[in-house]
């Protein structure tokens, strides 16, 4: 059982299952809310040797007894930071003690909070710790901050777009008012946009997941819905366009670009409040945010 916090990261994951099963009579299945139950009840009928999904539909699987977890020997948890989060941790203890006496529980996560640690302690008896951190995080991407005043950033954004050798780029905003009104104003100025967010209907997100995953479109205006394992290598510029309040979530955005060895750019869109934030993030995750240059080498990003 593979269990993650998004439905688009429930697509993605089963879609490598898949691929890297093809082979070997591996059947994946995967199963998130905002889809038909009745499907994925009809579904668990077949053989399923992997079941990829988000914490709430399995638990409803589980409870209507059509997924038998007592026979789950394997529980991954990619993301599990957010996993562990009070809006998910009730649902997953109660998933892990479905399952099989003596299952091997796997915990991924680019961070490492208090709660990931306590449920270390209480579900996994002497586990190996594997801390890749150092070498990953942000490994491959240059990172720059601009100074702007809140009426200069969609003027800055423009600049950038002509200015930068995007290929595919990943716009972020603090909230969901935000990104329809940006993903508005990036259309106006003649550019390629799809946005996406949490309040949009699950099959209007997969539509445009798989859309902008395929390449239809060129920048993608989003909320931090598209922070998580979220990995198209095609992305290599990130832009705060709204600075994150707290270090976990920049180093989730920013990870969005420079995946699987490409490099990434990452451009943070910095106003006066924003000053003592920007400090703080660098302090607390060993990095550096530079000052934009007037231009930026294109070997910095392009691979």
């Amino acid at each position: 059982m593979i269990l993650v916090p998004t439905r688009e990261l429930a697509l993605q994951t089963s879609a490598i299952v898949k691929e890297i099963g093809k082979h070997m009579g591996v059947e994946c299945m995967v199963s998130t809310g905002g889809t038909s139950l009745k499907d994925d009840i009809m579904r668990l009928y077949n053989t399923v040797h992997i079941l990829v999904g988000t914490p709430g539909r399995i638990m409803d699987l589980a409870n209507k007894g059509v997924a038998d977890l007592s026979q789950c020997s394997t529980v991954i948890m990619d993301e599990a930071d957010k996993l562990l989060s009070p809006e998910f941790q009730p649902l997953l203890e109660q998933l892990v003690n479905h399952t099989a006496p003596g299952r091997q529980i796997c915990l991924f996560s680019a961070t490492f909070p208090v709660t990931v640690k306590s449920f270390k302690d209480k579900y996994i008896d002497n586990p190996y710790e594997i801390n890749l951190m150092d070498e990953l995080t942000l490994k491959g991407v240059s990172q720059f901050y601009a100074f702007v005043e809140e009426r200069q950033k969609v003027h800055c954004l423009n600049t950038l777009f002509s200015k930068l050798d995007i290929n595919q780029s990943i716009i972020f905003c603090n909230s969901v008012n935000r990104v329809e009104l940006l993903a508005k104003k990036v259309t106006e100025l003649g550019f390629s946009c799809f946005y996406i967010h949490a309040k949009m209907n699950q099959a209007h997100r997969n539509r445009v997941f798989h859309e902008f995953r395929n390449g239809a479109t060129r920048h993608l205006v989003c909320s931090d819905l598209f922070t998580r394992g979220i990995d198209i290598q095609t992305v290599n510029v990130v832009i705060n366009f709204d600075f994150p309040k707290n270090s976990e979530t920049y180093l989730h955005r920013i990870g969005r670009s420079g995946r699987f060895g490409h490099l990434g750019l990452a451009i943070n869109m910095i106003t006066y409040e924003d000053r003592f934030n920007l400090y703080r993030i660098e302090q607390e995750l060993g990095t550096e945010i530079r000052p934009i240059p007037p231009v930026i080498d294109r070997n910095l990003y392009c691979k």
